[in-house]
């Protein structure tokens, strides 16, 4: 006799012969499975890459977005753009987030890396409707950018850190496709001044925190011309006292992390007290312990104290007449500032003053009024490693603008500095590397051939790009290009983003940095990888579940209706 089925086989088998389907999953629940999922991203990354494609190259064209505050943002830098715009895409946030990965790691190429990774997922759609697997797809994909990676080693060459000229051509390229490329000059002299203060280079060890030693100061009115590099560094403080100097010349200066004030309990305390003069002997102790700390400061005969903390007026008065200038509540970055500038070193306890700690390396202590606000000044250092860049301007937007045009070019710089190895610029990079891929797609397996020879198709977007933002006669010239890249030695050519004609990068003299061209390709690829493996989109509605649980919960037992848990 026949055994009978299982439970489970049963179910099974009535679900597929017309019963009951199971629901295993909420029924609110969005899911895209399979193919629909793919062609999803592959959709979403297009949409992104299409916002900012015009904002590529020298003859790019500005975006002006609305915050939800009001505020206007106007810019032609990718991540700045992207990071303003709302999706609710899951694959296009995730573009967005690739564009900030490449502005932290290396500063530039924000815009290229989401044009290129649109467009490998672009290329990627034929290949899906021709059957091919995903990964499959990636791997072809991974391959090609292993291969990229190496012809890119052969087209770049070294760069000279001494010759300034070479330096501020490698920037310019940088610069050029900007808002403000009619000041480029000026900023790339800003951006060399600061870079070269803040660099350290200590027995093979390189170090350059841009972001934590090289300040950007905003001051509104003037104009762009006025803006400069400050051999030291400026905060927006006043100091505590009227009476206190507001100009010295050679000043030494003290740092501290501790409060000039009277030792505040941590936690609340009550003080009882049965006679009038307990009271006064605590007021007397307080103004000792505050007059002590003073004494321990102008033991040392500082002219300048900077504090992170409180002064009380008590102190104001002691160091007020022992002729010591004080700054009070400086943020932290500006203090580790003040220290590198002015050779200091920040003190935690006025018990642990030692001479070594006080800072004799600034020239000019200053504080002087712009517009409505005071402004201190520790300029003229001997050799500072920490700077401030002023920068004026008409207007609030332009100034915002400025500043981020002037980070991607010291970032520029900061990668030389750390790979000094460049490659040409305009696309002729590209348009090598997607010559070798193709070239080298005959030799493949014949099922990664396809996805091999797409990845390098794909690399032709930033020149054709760059063709179409300057209105050239797009297919005549990417055809002249592929012929002059044929041969494999015009390597140096590509498009010269003013004019949409052919040109030879090396007499441009537009270089890019290596190290942003690399990471531009496998940041493109290895998003575009991931995002094609991606089989399933589910997006539920936890949110409303989460505030109806509790009353579920109160009115279950009054209602003696079932657990709501049950239902899971």
């Amino acid at each position: 006799s026949r055994l009978a089925p299982s439970p489970l086989r049963q179910v099974i088998m009535s679900s597929r012969m017309g019963g009951t389907p199971i629901m295993v999953m909420n029924q609110q629940v969005q899911r895209e499975t399979g193919r629909k999922a793919q062609m999803s991203n592959i959709a979403a990354g297009k949409a992104v890459s299409e916002i900012i494609r015009t904002t590529l190259g020298p003859r790019s064209m500005l975006k002006m977005l609305l915050d939800p505050m009001g505020g206007i943002v106007m810019t032609n830098d990718g991540n700045s753009i992207l990071r303003e715009v709302d999706v609710s895409h899951p694959a296009a946030k995730s573009m967005i987030e690739l564009s900030r990965a490449q502005d932290e790691e290396v500063g530039d190429g924000t815009t290229s890396v989401i044009v290129l990774a649109g467009e490998y997922l672009n290329l990627a759609a034929p290949l899906l409707e021709r059957q091919l697997h995903p990964t499959t797809i990636c791997n072809g994909y991974l391959k090609a950018l292993d291969d990229a990676v190496a012809t890119l080693n052969k087209v770049s060459r070294p760069v000279d850190m001494a010759d300034t000229e070479e330096l501020t051509r490698l920037v310019q390229a940088c610069t050029g496709t900007k808002f403000i490329s009619q000041f480029s000059d000026m900023l790339i002299q800003l951006s060399l001044d600061a870079v070269k203060t803040v660099f350290l280079d200590d027995g093979g060890r390189k170090e350059l925190d841009i972001k934590r030693y090289a300040k950007v100061e905003k001051i509104a009115g003037g104009s762009l011309e006025d803006s400069r590099v400050l051999k030291g560094v400026m905060i927006n403080k006043d100091l505590v006292h009227a009476k206190m100097r507001r100009r010295i010349e050679k000043p030494r200066v003290l740092l501290l992390d501790c409060t000039l004030e009277y030792k505040k309990n941590e936690s609340q305390t009550n003080i009882e007290m049965t006679d009038d003069q307990a009271w006064e002997e605590l007021l007397r102790q307080e103004e000792e312990a505050v007059k002590e700390v003073c004494s321990e400061i102008i033991a040392f005969s500082p002219d300048v104290v900077v504090t992170e903390k409180g002064v009380s007026d008590l102190a104001q008065h002691y160091l007020v007449k022992a002729g010591i200038s004080v700054l009070r509540r400086v943020r932290k970055t500006d203090n580790n500032r003040i220290a590198r500038a002015c050779g200091a070193t920040i003190v935690n306890r006025t018990g642990e003053i030692q001479e070594r700690d006080i800072g004799t390396g600034c020239g000019l202590f200053e504080c002087t009024k712009i517009g409505d606000e005071w402004f201190t000044w520790f300029v003229d250092c001997d050799a500072p490693k920490a700077c401030s860049v002023v920068l004026r301007g008409a207007n609030k937007d332009v100034l915002n603008e400025v500043e981020r045009n002037l980070g991607d070019a010291m970032n520029v710089l900061r990668t030389i500095y750390l790979d000094p190895r460049v490659v040409p610029g305009g696309g002729a990079t590209e348009m090598a590397i997607a010559h070798a891929l193709v070239a080298g797609s005959k030799t493949q397996e014949p099922e990664l051939a396809g996805p091999y020879r797409a990845a390098g198709a794909a690399l032709e977007v930033i020149p054709r790009t760059l063709l179409e933002n300057c209105g050239a006669d797009i297919i005549r010239v990417l055809t002249q290009l592929r012929a002059k890249h044929a041969s494999g030695t015009n390597v140096t050519w590509g498009i010269d983003g003013e004019k949409g004609k052919l040109a030879d990068m090396s007499e441009l003299g537009v270089w890019e940095p290596y190290a942003v061209k690399a990471q531009t390709i496998k940041t493109a690829v290895e998003t575009a990888a991931m995002l094609l493996r991606i089989d399933e989109i589910v997006s539920g509605t936890h949110k409303k579940d989460k505030k109806r649980a509790p009353m579920q919960q109160q009115g279950a037992p009054d209602e003696g209706g079932d657990d709501p848990r049950a239902d899971a």
